[in-house]
């Protein structure tokens, strides 16, 4: 009876590091994917994040340079603010609320109204609209528009390059 025992005790410890050896194997197997296997985006999408501080240039098709800084806050809020000095030396506004939204595919589009210096004492009054990509964590690049608000004028088209400020 005791070899019996033994064999059952020796048969019972070979099944049971038999199960872990293959339980161990199997887990390991999972955690891996092969380069071809496609990639669960509902589990691990990430998101560019918007929220923070950006400087921005922008290059007219006209020639025209402007910057500004655009300060996205939470809930599609922020604001745009003219980085002109001639605009604080003549004391006109240089902040206005603005507003963005995140598309697909890394899309982002913001815009807001501006008042641009004409010369040393006009103003041309308008809004701007971005439409960009993130072409990385830190950097947007894209098409950008601005609307006069007075006149028959047509808009302005150009680029614009929004790099992350902290």
């Amino acid at each position: 009876m005791s070899q019996r025992c033994n064999f059952c005790n020796l048969f019972n410890f070979l099944t049971l590091g038999l199960l872990l050896i293959v339980q161990t194997c199997c887990v390991a197997m999972a955690g891996t994917q092969s380069p071809s296997s496609p990639r669960d985006e509902s589990v691990s999408p990430r998101r560019p994040d918007l929220v923070g501080r950006w400087n921005i240039e922008i290059s007219f098709a006209d020639g025209g340079q402007r910057s500004l800084r655009f300060e996205a806050q939470g809930e599609g809020k922020g604001t745009l603010e003219l980085l002109d000095p001639r605009a604080k030396a003549w004391g006109t506004p240089t902040s206005w609320e603005a507003k963005w939204t995140l598309g697909k595919e890394n899309d982002v589009t913001f815009s807001g109204p501006v008042e641009f210096m004409l010369g040393n004492v006009g103003r041309d009054a308008g809004t701007l609209e971005f439409r960009g990509k993130f072409e990385a964590a830190d950097s947007i690049t894209g098409e950008v528009e601005f609307s006069p608000l007075v006149g028959e004028r047509p808009s302005k088209r150009g680029t614009f390059k929004a790099t992350r400020s902290n």
